[in-house]
């Protein structure tokens, strides 16, 4: 068939069912096909590489997982768009991940909400000001000034929401485990850092925050997301420096 054509298997390093993989999204790609456009049969597939209908299932199977094709009916298989972070989900288990791997992520995190400040404050509503009354004013506190995971995140889900960067909002809700893991993974460092913030007065709580955000104040906001996340600052530090 000549749409295939372009479709073949070489002798690689790598198992058959890989280059099976590969040579699809080559032939996706050099096809310019975008989603919602169909692709050929397995049938047809399987011939043009020159490979068993089990192979290509497999690879089939891999490119279904990361959401590059869908099987609608009556219509077949379909390109679609893939989530940008389909694959990281299923490997972002923070008990299953180093120490070296949840700081990074840890930082990752860090670095991107602080650096989203001026994108908040850039599109702030007054319908956001009211949603974040609510959770601040809902919000659980635990142990000397902690929150809960459950308001911890939706306050922060918020703020990320609120950038209107669906993709920002999709990260910011894939890596939040990892910081609730190292929290209680740590805590004996933890502890000991908010005690002493809520006994001098310095820890910067949500409710801070929304302060800076109803006044619409950029660059008293932006200082306090730095103070904010400052035990995590001081706590890769450590761990940096350590290493």
């Amino acid at each position: 068939m000549d749409t295939i054509k372009g479709l073949k298997i070489t002798h690689q390093q790598t198992t058959l069912v890989d280059q099976v993989e590969s040579n699809l999204l080559d032939y996706f790609k050099s096809m310019e096909l975008k989603p919602g456009d169909a692709i050929p049969k397995e049938k047809e597939l399987a011939s043009a590489l020159g490979v068993g209908r089990s192979v290509l299932r497999e690879a089939l199977s891999r490119l279904r997982m990361l959401g590059f094709i869908d099987s609608r009916t009556k219509r077949g298989m379909i390109l679609t768009e893939p989530s940008l972070f389909g694959g990281m989900r299923r490997v972002i288990e923070p008990q299953m991940l180093g120490e070296v791997v949840l700081f990074e992520l840890l930082g990752l995190r860090i670095s991107l909400e602080v650096g989203i400040c001026d994108l908040v404050i850039n599109n702030l509503t007054d319908r956001h000001i009211e949603e974040l009354e609510v959770i601040v004013s809902r919000g659980k506190v635990a142990n000397f000034g902690e929150y809960s995971p459950d308001s911890e995140f939706e306050f922060h889900t918020k703020l990320f929401e609120i950038t209107g960067n669906r993709t920002i909002a999709e990260f910011q809700e894939l890596i939040h485990p990892v910081s609730v893991f190292i929290k209680d993974r740590f805590r004996d460092y933890f502890l000991p850092v908010n005690m002493e913030l809520e006994r001098a007065g310095k820890r910067i709580t949500h409710r801070d925050l929304f302060t800076y955000l109803k006044d619409r104040d950029r660059k008293g906001f932006c200082q306090a997301m730095r103070n904010h996340f400052a035990p995590y600052y001081d706590f890769l530090n450590q761990k940096n420096h350590k290493d």
